[in-house]
């Protein structure tokens, strides 16, 4: 089985880089936003739907960083492989959704959230001169933070 996951790389204007932190089935995470793709969608209409819906942010899909070029298994279903595809998104308002400044600084609703679904993100920005493949969790994350730190 095959799952589709679709990923935006945001750079502010300050030349820093967008990441969510996630606690997920009582794990930390560190990626990029971004997330599943649905039937009868396009990778770029699932990128515009995934930041409406986890920052109500209205973004521009710009050019094609990364697809994954190589096998991963699923962190969380062991029967699914995971290929994931890369794109630079440039937010086309200013960004509501709060933001922190340290790793994994969940507040009472996320934390609720979380009771609920067993799920919860919140997103930081981290500098430019501080980005690397160590700023992120999962291995496809990894290649394309070295990928985006080379350009």
């Amino acid at each position: 089985m095959f799952t589709i996951r679709v990923y935006g790389i945001l750079i502010n204007e300050k030349k820093q880089v967008l990441v969510s932190d996630e606690f997920i089935r009582g794990s930390y995470y560190t990626k990029f936003p971004g997330g599943g793709l649905e039937f009868g969608e396009g990778t770029r209409d699932c990128l515009k739907r995934e930041f409406m819906e986890e920052m109500s942010l209205n973004v521009e899909i710009g050019d094609h960083i990364y697809t994954t070029d190589f096998f991963q298994l699923s962190a969380f279903n062991p029967v699914d492989q995971i290929v994931s595809i890369y794109y630079f998104a440039k937010a086309m308002e200013e960004i509501k959704a709060p933001l922190r400044t340290k790793p994994f600084d969940f507040d009472e609703q996320q934390l609720r959230v979380y009771e609920e679904k067993n799920e919860t993100e919140t997103f930081r920005f981290v500098d430019w001169q501080d980005f690397s493949s160590a700023s992120v969790t999962l291995p496809i994350d990894k290649v394309v933070a070295d990928l985006v730190k080379s350009l």
